[in-house]
C-alpha cells in the first residue's frame, strides 16, 4: 500500500507573492545550478458520485509520458511547438511518478477497493491500470500573463492474468489560474489534475461491471470470442 502524501498546502513553499520567471529550453535539464522550491499536488478525497465497492485488487503503473513532461521541472508552453520550464520551481518527483502516487492515494481514499498499489508485491492483482500522461503544462496564449493549465490522460484497464484490455478512456481537463503568481498556477494544476484523477478512479472501479453510463471519452472493448474446436463436416 502506498503511504498517503502530506497535503499540498503543507509542502507548498510560498514565494512571497511573486511570479516565477520561465526558464527557456525544450529539453529536460539533468542537473540544477541552484536549489529549487518544491511543490506537490493533492490526492482526491471526495467524489460527487460515490464509487462502487469492489472485491478485487489493482496495480497502478507509472504513466508513460513524453520527455518534455517526464521531469520534475514544471512545464509551460507559449505555443504548441515548444516546451519551457518555470525557473526556481520543481515538483517533488518527476511528473509521471507524482501522478502515479496521487492516483494510488485517491483509490485508497475511496475506501471502495480491497487493495491497490504500484507493484504486485503483497498484492494478488486482478486488474492493471495503464495510463499515458499526454498533457501536463501551463499554457500561455495571446500575451495573457495568466495561464491555463491543461492535463490530459489516457487510461486502459487490463484484466489479469489474460492481460486483456477491457475498457479505455480519455480524461481531459483545463483550469485557468486565478492570477499570475506561481501559487495560482499550482492551484490550477491541482484543479485540472484532480478532475482527471476523479474521472479515472470512477472509470476504473466501474469498468469491470460495465457500469459506465454517463461517462464521456470511454470505449468498452468487446469480449474475445471463445476458441472453437472440431472438424469440418
Amino acid at each position: 500500500m502506498a503511504v498517503a502524501q502530506p497535503s499540498r498546502r503543507l509542502l507548498l513553499r510560498l514565494l512571497g507573492g511573486t511570479a516565477l520567471l520561465p526558464l527557456a529550453g525544450c529539453g529536460v535539464l539533468s542537473s540544477y545550478a541552484t536549489p529549487l522550491d518544491q511543490y506537490t499536488l493533492s490526492p482526491k478525497t471526495t467524489f460527487q458520485n460515490p464509487p462502487p465497492k469492489v472485491d478485487w485488487q489493482l496495480v497502478v503503473e507509472k504513466p508513460i509520458a513524453a520527455a518534455g513532461i517526464d521531469t520534475a521541472r514544471v512545464a509551460l508552453s507559449r505555443n504548441p511547438y515548444q516546451v519551457e520550464y518555470f525557473g526556481k520551481a520543481a515538483w517533488t518527483d518527476n511528473a509521471p511518478s507524482m501522478v502515479q502516487t496521487l492516483l494510488i492515494d485517491s483509490f485508497q481514499n475511496t475506501g471502495s477497493i480491497v487493495g491497490v498499489g504500484r507493484e504486485a508485491i503483497g498484492l494478488r492483482p486482478d486488474f492493471l491500470l495503464k495510463t499515458d500522461l499526454r498533457e501536463f503544462q501551463a499554457n500561455y496564449r495571446d500575451n495573457d500573463p495568466i495561464p491555463e493549465v491543461h492535463v490530459k490522460m489516457i487510461a486502459r484497464l487490463v484484466k489479469l492474468p489474460e492481460r486483456r484490455i477491457i475498457a479505455s478512456m480519455t480524461a481531459d481537463r483545463k483550469a485557468k489560474a486565478a492570477g499570475a503568481k506561481f501559487t495560482d498556477v499550482v492551484d490550477a494544476f491541482d484543479d485540472a489534475l484532480g478532475g482527471v484523477i476523479k474521472q479515472i478512479v470512477i472509470f476504473t472501479l466501474r469498468a469491470p461491471s460495465g457500469d459506465l453510463g454517463g461517462m464521456t471519452g470511454v470505449e468498452i472493448m468487446p469480449p474475445e470470442a471463445p476458441a472453437t474446436t472440431g472438424t469440418s463436416p
